[in-house]
């Protein structure tokens, strides 16, 4: 299993110092996410400054842009960095794409499937001399003459994870993608229960093998070793989830254990603004199945009781304690 540490954040100036650190403590990529800022201009600044480590957008929001757009920074960040870019995107949520972005939404699942492919169009364009001649129902690509054509192809197109939460997105994801990144807002009963099946059916259908499909989870930690980190990490928790639990499309995640009606209530105060009341609905129980809680020193052994055989690839774990550290990226390798 491998191991990421991000996120990089807004600071520019901060990133080639942190991005040679992760690589120092020995992770094996780092992650720039689409929150607050755009996604790819700290991973050119860690591409610069690191050797080895996997540069990875988890996630950059696909429907505020275009397959053309996306293949184009694609190549070039794989380019530079000599082949450790890993483009991670997602559709994001209808009321963001229309009116955070101003971009149309429609069938996302079947609008995925066909922006990846029309990226790989683009790619083969570019890679193998295909003629460009992509006729979809959502976007279509036929003109490419050789001056916009990158001119450095020594290291191909980078590789695509998909975010998802729901089964036809899962599904998606297998069939076009090289991997899945799950949303982090997911239990192990929800995984094994919902996403995995869904997983199986899209590399059937596309005759795909599972060891060639890279599955990828960011996971809520609570590693604090003393009472005063411990309940600023709960509180930040219980936030975190309540944010999340009150999106209508995560409601199945919640209904996986019996918890429909608290997105429910979550959904109906986020719309009062009444932040501070969601955080104060999550139980520890609710934290206990979305959180992996516990010494740092024992954090291998609880992924592997939770997801050894499932997942392939962990997100945003941060152990500070060096030599802690070294020992359970050590123990993670070899699950």
């Amino acid at each position: 299993m491998k191991v990421d540490q991000g996120v990089l954040g807004t600071d520019l100036a901060s990133v080639p110092e942190r991005a040679r650190q992760i690589e120092a403590d020995g992770y094996d990529g780092l992650i720039s996410a689409e929150i607050n800022s755009e996604p790819f201009f700290p991973l050119v600044l860690a591409a610069e400054h690191t050797e080895r480590i996997d540069l990875i957008t988890s996630i950059a929001v696909a429907f505020a842009r275009n397959p053309m757009t996306l293949a184009q920074v694609g190549h070039d960040l794989n380019a530079f960095s000599r082949g450790r870019f890993v483009l991670g995107i997602g559709s994001q949520i209808q009321a963001h794409v229309t009116k955070r972005f101003s971009m149309p939404w429609s069938r996302p699942a079947a609008r995925m499937r066909e922006f990846i492919g029309a990226m790989r169009a683009i790619w083969s364009s570019w890679y193998g001399g295909e003629k460009l001649a992509f006729r979809g129902e959502f976007y279509r690509h036929t003109l490419m003459t050789p001056m916009f054509t990158p001119p450095d192809l020594s290291h191909g197109p980078p590789r695509v994870l998909l975010a998802a939460v729901g089964p036809r997105m899962t599904e998606v994801a297998a069939e076009v993608a090289d991997g899945l990144i799950v949303h982090a807002f997911t239990t192990e009963r929800y995984l094994r229960q919902v996403t995995l099946p869904a997983v199986e059916r899209g590399l059937e259908r596309a005759g795909k093998r599972r060891e060639d499909f890279e599955i990828v989870c960011p996971v809520f930690t609570r590693l604090a070793t003393d009472a005063q980190a411990f309940e600023v990490q709960t509180r930040a928790l219980r936030e975190q989830i309540a944010f999340y639990g009150s999106t209508p499309a995560y409601r199945p995640v919640l209904e996986a254990h019996g918890w429909g009606e608290l997105q429910t209530e979550l959904n109906r105060l986020s719309k009062r603004g009444k932040w501070v009341e969601m955080g104060q609905l999550i139980e520890e129980d609710v934290i206990d199945a979305f959180c992996i809680s516990c010494e740092p020193k024992r954090f291998a052994d609880v992924v592997a009781e939770r997801f050894a055989g499932a997942l392939d690839r962990l997100l945003g774990v941060r152990i500070d304690d060096s030599d802690v550290r070294r020992d359970q990226l050590a123990k993670l390798r070899g699950i």
